[in-house]
């Protein structure tokens, strides 16, 4: 995987094989910055990346000057390879290792930008507990999105705060907005 774009454009990251991770190919990772480079400066919000896994998108928010950025991802070995990372590149992330439905249903914290990453062989009920536990918290901040990342055999245009999908090859990006 390569950083896309900001400080560390064009930088290549490499996660061990190990890891229990399906990457953002960087055709749908960029096309998804590209949408998110129009509604917000990256110096100024916070992230919550879910199902963080090698800490993909994070790093693209770092390097485009995201400051406060949070990543969950239950498997240890995720944590510890984005810690690492962020450590070598004196990135601002923080990890939290953790069951992401479990961290959902407790945290407070509100972000601009929460981005959802779940394995592509989840349940409809799984992928829908995603925005009713993050809208029920009232996580996001005013005018924030959520953005579930997804494969095209599943559509969340039926759940409530839904606003639009994009399609990049097999991936999908659907978001939802407070309203």
């Amino acid at each position: 995987m390569r950083i896309i774009s900001g400080l560390y454009k064009s930088r290549k990251i490499v996660a061990p094989k190990n890891l229990p991770v399906r990457p953002t190919t960087d055709m749908a990772k960029e096309g998804l910055f590209n949408i998110l480079n129009n509604l917000f400066y990256f110096d100024d919000i916070s992230v919550l990346d879910l199902f963080a896994g090698t800490g993909n998108i994070s790093y693209e928010f770092a390097s485009r000057g995201t400051t406060s950025i949070y990543c969950v991802d239950e498997d240890f070995g995720c944590i510890k390879f984005i810690n690492q990372t962020a450590e070598a590149f004196k990135m601002p992330i923080q990890t939290i290792k953790s069951d992401v439905f479990k961290y959902l249903e407790k945290a407070t914290m509100q972000t601009n930008i929460i981005f959802a990453d779940p394995p592509y062989g989840f349940s409809d009920e799984l992928f829908n507990k995603i925005p009713e536990l993050v809208f029920q918290n009232n996580l996001l901040l005013e005018d924030g999105v959520l953005i579930i990342e997804h494969s095209k055999h599943t559509s969340l245009s039926n759940q409530n705060h839904f606003s639009y999908s994009k399609s990049y090859g097999g991936n999908m990006f659907s978001f939802f907005e407070i309203s």
